[in-house]
């Protein structure tokens, strides 16, 4: 999820329109990514077909009948996401005779060399994020648009799916394919056989999580060595206590980090740490799952995959609330839920081989094949086949449609090296160091200014 550590990118795309719960409603639930790591990323494989620049024409449409090989750079390097995405392209093989040829990095090193990888020679198509972090590249002509696809797949997604999926000049460069809520997990065995009760405040929330410490629990498992999980702790904090339009523009450089309300943030997370998990910058988020799966740790506050570190038959003690109300002005409506999908690169070496793979995964089979295998996500496309979801699953669809805002996550609502070069350390600082509150936000706020400028 960091992103690349360029400070010097000279374009920062607008921010997406307001996702509201009635656009939500009308379709932007449901999920699947997926594959397995490789050292350093970097583009592989052979195709047929000439690049857009070639043949001519927008990169959505395509020349002919497709055919020889689509390679495709991926960022999902954990087992489940990684067989649940081979049984997807397995079955795209079998439908058109085209061959996928996948690129797999580590997810952290996938992120922080997109930059260059993307300016090199990626991947006819690589996975990627919907909203900020997708509208950033496109505008830096990194990849094409898919806008002529669209017009074949749209009808099978909601407005609010399209709107994730369009860069700042109006064309579509995104296909989404999962999506997934970000809230606080925990075992229903454990809550049942100590006889917690979900909190819907705060002070309910610290009291249980004090409650958890006095039983000889861990409350809260934590990790930080991939510079990313903490964001999401920092995104609920801050949408609970100030609301979600003050985030969003705090995200985008609108909001000074000095200001006491982000002050009150860091202060009130301070408090917090102490029923954390400690050494979390030593700590992956597959370490702090299979320690809150072993019920080391009461509660987790992460995203639904979390469920991919647990086994098939533990999976239905699986459970999450909605991380709880800190300002009565703001409540519980906001809502952490990232789409997750595919773009199309710049200059792909089988662009018709490419697009039709983008077409297959657009579609309820491709997704619900993905799901088949890790049901740990909801599908992005109408017309999935939800009679097959889990309780999760279900619970899932229901926290993000009843939704009364969407933000995508920290590393995606803001510009990609603000986030990797400012936001990842200064959080690890914090965690490190949470005394030095401060100091921390003005040199944020420092790091902030020099990087936005360009843009006013």
């Amino acid at each position: 999820m960091p992103s690349p550590r360029n400070s010097s990118d000279p374009l920062t795309p607008t921010g997406l329109p307001h996702l509201s719960r009635r656009s939500l409603l009308q379709g932007m639930l449901y999920g699947g990514a997926g594959l397995a790591a490789v050292p350093i990323l970097s583009a592989c494989g052979d195709g047929n077909g000439g690049t857009a620049a070639e043949t001519g024409g927008e990169a959505g449409e395509t020349g002919g009948a497709a055919t020889g090989t689509v390679t495709l750079g991926s960022n999902a390097s954990d087992e489940a996401p990684k067989n649940a995405g081979a049984a997807v392209y397995e079955q795209f093989t079998q439908d058109t005779g085209i061959e996928v040829t996948v690129n797999t990095v580590d997810h952290g090193t996938f992120q922080e060399q997109i930059n260059t990888y993307l300016q090199g020679t990626p991947e006819d198509v690589f996975t990627w994020f919907a909203g900020y972090r997708m509208q950033f590249f496109a505008a830096r002509g990194l990849s094409n648009p898919i806008t002529d696809l669209w017009g074949d797949i749209g009808a099978d997604y909601s407005q609010a799916m399209k709107d994730a999926s369009t860069g700042e000049d109006g064309e579509q460069y995104f296909v989404p394919f999962l999506a997934y809520p970000w809230a606080v997990f925990y075992r229903k065995s454990l809550f049942e056989d100590n006889g917690y009760t979900i909190p819907t405040t705060y002070d309910d929330y610290v009291a249980l999580a004090q409650g958890m410490q006095d039983d000889g629990l861990t409350p809260l498992a934590f990790a930080d060595k991939d510079g990313w999980p903490a964001m999401g702790t920092f995104d609920y904090m801050n949408m609970r206590l100030n609301g979600y339009d003050f985030h969003i523009d705090l995200m985008a450089g609108k909001e000074s980090w000095e200001d006491d309300r982000v002050k009150e943030v860091f202060n009130t997370w301070a408090e917090l740490l102490p029923l954390h998990q400690e050494g979390a910058l030593g700590r992956t988020w597959q370490e702090a799952a299979q320690s809150f799966h072993a019920k080391d740790a009461g509660m987790f506050v992460f995203g639904m995959f979390v469920g991919q570190q647990f086994p098939a038959e533990d999976l239905e003690d699986l459970d999450f609330f909605p991380f709880p109300e800190m300002n009565p002005d703001f409540g519980q409506g906001a809502v952490e839920a990232p789409i997750d999908g595919y773009m199309l690169s710049k200059e792909p070496k089988n662009r018709d081989a490419a697009i039709e793979l983008l077409r297959f995964l657009a579609t309820p089979e491709a997704q619900g094949i993905y799901l088949a295998a890790d049901p740990t996500n909801i599908a992005a496309v109408n017309g999935a086949d939800t009679s097959t979801y889990n309780e999760l699953q279900l619970k899932a669809e229901e926290l993000i449609g009843n939704a009364e805002a969407i933000s995508q996550f920290l590393d995606r609502d803001t510009r990609p090296d603000f986030s990797t070069t400012v936001v990842v350390p200064s959080l690890q600082n914090f965690i490190n160091n949470p005394g030095d509150v401060d100091n921390l936000l003005r040199q944020m706020e420092e790091q902030k200014q020099a990087i936005f400028v360009e843009d006013e």
